[in-house]
């Protein structure tokens, strides 16, 4: 991986986002199989959505 995932994923960490928005935010960024619809949420879809345009933009919204 790159500088600006380790980044961006040590910034969500620092703002206390949800474990499934992290979860989602590098499945989206690594252009990774979502994972199976009985375990999807909003936070996972939020971060996963943002992992594949390379933003932190709904991360807010998802903090513990």
């Amino acid at each position: 991986m790159n500088k600006d995932y380790f980044d961006k994923i040590t910034e969500l960490e620092k703002m206390n986002v949800s474990e499934e928005y992290i979860l989602g935010w590098q499945e989206g960024y690594q252009k990774s199989p979502k994972v199976e619809e009985q375990n999807l949420s909003d936070a996972y879809e939020a971060g996963y959505e943002d992992g594949e345009n390379q933003s932190i933009d709904n991360a807010q919204k998802f903090k513990k």
